[in-house]
């Protein structure tokens, strides 16, 4: 907030247009920002960072950069069940202009993606690979380097949807190897309307502009255009530039902490919330349980029996000021293949403790009570 506020009361300026001394420092503190996010994911070159408006649009700019030209007729994307609306809706608006086909990988019986689906579904046909890293309802994380290298054997590209990843764990594109990363801001305490895309330099140059407009091009004649190297080909107009420059202090708070030690401290958090819930009675979480898995998220999706997720929410809320989702978590595809309409999520990060997951557990069973007492 600092930042921001510094931003806007002593350089608010626009980026790379003015030589005046607001534009340079604005311009410094922009591109400082690019800078911070690409040694926070450890990519090769800053000109590798796309700042986007969120990871949402990051994967429409892939969609239509470098799916509208790259994709065709008779071509498979493949996902899984359990990717958000925004890693799937892209991609369908793409296979409904091309005659690509959607194909989806199911769940296993713990309830997490299906990895050996999933490499028998990757054929020559599969032109693109689209998977969360860890789901933001199962809590469950997939293996990227294994399906970067299986993706590759058939030429087929990866996106990885790392929005629930890159808040709260190590993580280097370079050693996951996928052709295109994205994540948001607001997940990583950082300003909301700011997020990126993370593409190889050589992947990025190959591809057309998704808008156009101001600061994109490199030359504007009469019918035609000459394109600006990345990032700037992607960033057209005004950017969030006070967003991005908070963004960057956002990385710095993350990175004094230390990626490592949050992602400890939330491993252990994860499994104290997962068996406090599950003394709980009449509760069903959904995905793995932590001795399942190597990873399991601070995150646990459920629901309780014959009461619904939403009246479970509101009273947590109104009564005991406990916030914690209710819904499909935009994955609805997911709640069907799971046979529900909506579960409720309770989500933690580094700042929360177990002292609070206590308060919820009893809050939780409060809240049961009286919600079941009515009948």
């Amino acid at each position: 907030m600092k930042t921001l506020d510094e931003y806007y009361r002593s350089y608010n300026s626009n980026v790379h247009r003015g030589i005046h001394t607001l534009s340079a420092k604005a311009t410094d503190a922009y591109e400082g920002a690019r800078r911070k996010v690409a040694s926070f994911v450890n990519a090769a070159d800053s000109r590798e960072i796309v700042f986007t408006r969120n990871a949402t649009e990051a994967i429409n700019l892939v969609a239509y950069s470098w799916g509208l030209s790259n994709i065709k007729q008779g071509d498979e994307i493949l996902l899984t069940v359990a990717e958000h609306h925004s890693a799937i809706v892209p991609w369908q608006f793409i296979t409904q202009k091309t005659g690509a086909t959607l194909k989806y990988v199911g769940l296993t019986k713990e309830e997490v993606p299906d990895i050996e689906q999933l490499k028998g579904l990757l054929s020559n046909k599969t032109k693109m690979v689209v998977v969360h890293h860890v789901s933001n309802v199962l809590g469950s994380m997939l293996p990227i380097e294994e399906i970067v290298t299986w993706s590759k054997r058939v030429g087929a590209k990866v996106l990885v949807d790392a929005c629930q990843s890159v808040p709260h764990m190590p993580v280097d594109v370079q050693k996951l190897g996928a052709d295109f990363l994205v994540a948001s801001s607001h997940k990583m305490c950082g300003p909301t309307g700011v997020g990126f895309m993370h593409g190889t330099f050589e992947m990025l140059s190959s591809m057309e502009p998704f808008l156009g407009g101001g600061e994109m091009i490199a030359d504007v004649f009469n019918e035609k255009s000459t394109y600006a190297e990345p990032p700037s080909r992607f960033e057209a107009g005004t950017p969030a530039i006070g967003e991005a420059i908070g963004f960057g202090a956002a990385i710095d708070y993350l990175s004094c902490i230390g990626m490592d030690q949050i992602h400890e401290y939330e491993k252990e958090l994860a499994t104290y919330l997962y068996e406090s819930l599950l003394s709980v009675p009449n509760v069903r979480i959904y995905g793995p349980a932590p001795s399942q898995t190597d990873h399991r998220a601070p995150l646990c999706s459920f629901n309780v029996e014959n009461v619904h997720p939403t009246d479970i929410a509101e009273i947590l809320d109104l009564q005991h000021g406990v916030a914690i989702r209710s819904g499909h978590h935009c994955a609805q595809i997911l709640h069907r293949t799971l046979g529900i309409n909506a579960s409720a999520r309770a989500s933690l990060h580094f700042y929360n403790t177990k002292e609070e997951v206590d308060v919820f557990i009893h809050a939780l069973k409060d809240t049961i009570d009286f919600l079941t007492s009515r009948h």
